[in-house]
């Protein structure tokens, strides 16, 4: 079991462009905790500002676990000791311009550099993960915005990789082995990637070269745009397991049913045994000193258990499988769940499409919130049509989850229903679009098709059609000259 030990060490190397002149803030750690906030632990005695081009060599690294933590660029393991670290767990980094791990101007590839994202928000202009040497960015929790350019590996001997264990990274676009003979790959766990626009075609080139996996290969990959991310392409993985809670997912505390689905046997027909491990202390699942202390199933063929969460506690689980040699376990990795109050769920309501009458138009506003405690609601005008002639939207009862709304302008309204439980909230927007008449409220839905001999383009067919057809009965608008040449 000492197998399912996890390595955590992170470390960032990042390059300055050629030609980049600007004096350096140097790492140090001369000071206490490996802060980045802790001025001792910098060249200059002061903590890098907004401008500053910040420069981290060598191991433990700096530590950002307060908000504020900024550098205009930032080039770590660039020049020696051979590896360096950066960690952010908690807070914030800003780095404007560019974030380059094992990079060297120097072209050295025996350089290496890991970035651990462990929580807090982490903000780029640009990230190269392997410029020229060794970079591994270890996303474990928090979020991480590339503003600019993504790019995985890029001189010829640059071997970069990302580990997504948890958290979203958010990039712009993505390059993966800029150059040949570079080696550049993407392990998608209980994290998410999503990238700006339709990147499908580009990100399903990546996984169908294997450059990217899932749960090492034992997972499933889910790719789709505009459906999880509006505007945005969404990378997300299961392992085969198909454990449940989601690994890295968040549910209510009490009692919760741990579930997995079994793998197929050695021996067609033969049960699968497991062995399954809960708790809420993360050491104790990987170096497996008293297992049996955490082990909650034991050689069952089961397929569901349940435990016991406490709020506001990360817990962890595995699920060992017996395929073959009932006494050879195959190990399963960690998965993870944080048991907290839940948001509540909130549906504002079908999107509506209506028109004007008399000036005006009230209708029902219909929603739906789920939640275990009881909660609050607010009904807000995001946006509506600036039509000076026309009052503002009207919500009769702003608080109530069931109202009814008066529009008077012809355009867009979009509204926001909110909920809040004393503790966190969720919300969803619905949008009611505004017509002069029915039938062009009927002719601006996806699937109208006009009704045959609508000649004037009213939805009804009546007398006027007629007239306009008996107007131009028996005449035609056929050519009448056989070679007609045409400026």
């Amino acid at each position: 079991m000492l197998g399912r030990m996890i390595c955590l060490t992170a470390l960032v190397v990042l390059l300055s462009p050629a030609g980049d002149v600007q004096a350096a803030v140097i790492w140090t750690d001369s000071g206490a905790g490996h802060l980045w906030s802790t001025p001792e632990n910098w060249s200059t005695g002061k903590v890098p500002i907004a401008s500053d081009h910040a420069k981290i060599e060598g191991l433990p690294g700096a530590i950002v676990a307060n908000e504020g933590a900024v550098a205009a660029q930032m080039h770590v393991a660039s020049s020696g000791p051979r590896e360096s670290v950066l960690t952010v767990d908690g807070g914030s980094l800003t780095v404007a311009a560019w974030l380059i791990m094992a990079g060297s101007a120097a072209a050295q590839a025996d350089i290496e550099g890991t970035f651990n994202i462990n929580d807090g928000t982490v903000r780029l202009g640009r990230l190269d993960i392997a410029h020229t040497g060794k970079g591994t960015l270890n996303m474990n929790g928090g979020s991480l915005t590339v503003t600019g350019p993504t790019t995985i590996a890029g001189k010829s001997k640059a071997v970069g990789h990302v580990n997504l264990n948890g958290g979203v990274m958010n990039v712009n676009n993505l390059l993966m082995r800029s150059q040949a003979g570079s080696v550049g790959t993407i392990d998608v766990a209980a994290g998410t990637l999503t990238m700006n626009g339709d990147a499908v075609s580009t990100l399903q080139g990546y996984i169908d070269n294997g450059w990217i996996t899932a749960y090492g290969g034992n997972g499933t990959l889910q790719l789709d745009y505009d459906v999880t991310n509006e505007g945005r392409t969404t990378l997300r993985a299961t392992h085969l397991l198909d454990p449940n809670p989601a690994d890295g997912g968040t549910v209510g505390p009490g009692q919760v049913e741990l579930s997995w689905t079994l793998p197929d046997p050695c021996v067609p027909g033969q049960p699968v045994a497991v062995d399954v491990y809960f708790t809420d202390d993360l050491q104790a699942l990987e170096w497996f000193t008293d297992p049996a202390a955490i082990q909650v199933v034991g050689k069952q063929s089961v397929t569901s258990a349940v435990v016991q969460a406490q709020p506001k506690t990360r817990y962890y689980w595995a699920v060992d499988t017996y395929i073959g040699d009932p006494n050879d376990p195959i190990f399963g990795p960690i998965f993870s769940f944080v048991a907290d109050n839940l948001a509540p769920e909130v549906n504002a309501g079908q999107d509506v499409v209506t028109w004007l009458d008399a000036g005006g138009r009230t209708g029902n506003l219909d929603a739906t919130v789920i939640d275990s405690d009881a909660y609050t609601v607010q009904w807000t005008v995001v946006s509506e049509p600036d039509d000076p002639n026309s009052p503002d939207a009207s919500i009769a009862d702003p608080s109530a989850e069931d109202t009814s709304i008066t529009l008077s302008a012809l355009g867009e309204y979009v509204l926001q229903l909110e909920a809040f439980d004393g503790e966190y909230s969720g919300s969803d927007t619905v949008t009611i679009s505004v017509y002069y008449d029915n039938c062009q409220a009927a002719q601006s839905l996806p699937d109208y098709v006009p009704l045959a001999g609508d000649i004037n383009g009213d939805c009804i067919v009546d007398d006027v059609d007629l007239a306009l057809l008996q107007e131009n009965w028996l005449k035609d608008s056929l050519l009448t000259e056989v070679w007609l040449k045409v400026d």
